[in-house]
């Protein structure tokens, strides 16, 4: 077994599991799917795999799942997570027929936490730091949605909020400059496994290619080191797979979100 087909089945094992959506608000099993249910109106689908169903029976578990959001009045959007080596006959098809839009594919990218952290220096004038306030926390939310060229969401700002308050295990992260945060992430302990996920890192346009984003990563990977993790995953989009990849992570699949809103 090659490092990227042995990573690929620890992710399968480990991850694609409850250990998923450590912040779900419900979870409801249909045949192999994990519908999940958020705080701030978001639906989740997800599985391990689709029990090698054919082509006519995924027409009917992607109809389902909708249907299940459908009923809950509370779900504006609802995302079905693909993964691109998953045997998934007719699925991107019949998503498509239920009106999901599929959004950019991403790397799924794992390896080493050690290497996340070597040969980094935070750049001059730039501070790193783990926020808590709730201050803080909607400042760090707002300056990433405007990251990925995004409008505010305050509903994702909010959930962010309750998690911090709830204490999950989720840790939100900054790089600070000229005055104001100009990039930062989530880092995400998965318990009852070796992975940490790091998620969400963004910085502003104008502070790209600086060496900020990679400084920001190697300040949560130490965090997650400290916690006896040793993977780290990430689902990344081109700008920070680059990046990655030149700390030792692997591409071991892709992942394309499918996204419909009501």
């Amino acid at each position: 077994m090659s490092t990227a087909q042995h990573y690929l089945h620890a992710y399968n094992e480990q991850l694609r599991t409850d250990a998923e959506t450590p912040s779900a608000l419900s979870v409801t099993t249909l045949s192999t799917l994990r519908l999940v249910t958020f705080a701030d109106g978001r639906g989740f689908i997800t599985y391990r795999d689709l029990g090698g169903a054919d082509a006519q029976q995924i027409i009917e578990l992607v109809t389902a799942a909708l249907d299940h959001f459908r009923a809950d009045p509370q779900i504006t959007s609802v995302e079905w997570k693909t993964r691109g080596h998953d045997h998934a006959p007719g699925l991107h098809e019949a998503l498509l027929a239920n009106g999901f839009i599929p959004d950019e594919p991403e790397s799924i990218m794992i390896g080493p936490l050690e290497g996340l952290c070597e040969d980094v220096s935070v750049p001059t004038g730039v501070t790193v730091r783990r926020v808590f306030s709730e201050v803080d926390v909607r400042a760090m939310s707002a300056m990433v949605d405007e990251a990925f060229g995004g409008s505010v969401d305050t509903r994702q700002a909010d959930a962010l909020v309750a998690r911090v308050d709830r204490g999950d295990g989720m840790e939100l992260w900054v790089a600070e400059t000229d005055g104001g945060m100009v990039s930062g992430g989530r880092l995400e302990p998965v318990p009852g496994t070796d992975f940490v996920g790091i998620w969400g890192g963004a910085t502003l346009k104008e502070y790209r290619g600086r060496g900020i984003y990679r400084a920001l990563t190697a300040a949560r990977a130490m965090s997650a080191l400290r916690q006896g993790k040793t993977l780290v995953h990430s689902d990344s989009t081109e700008d920070s797979r680059p990046i990655l990849e030149r700390s030792g992570l692997i591409k071991v699949s892709t992942t394309t979100p499918y996204n419909w809103v009501r």
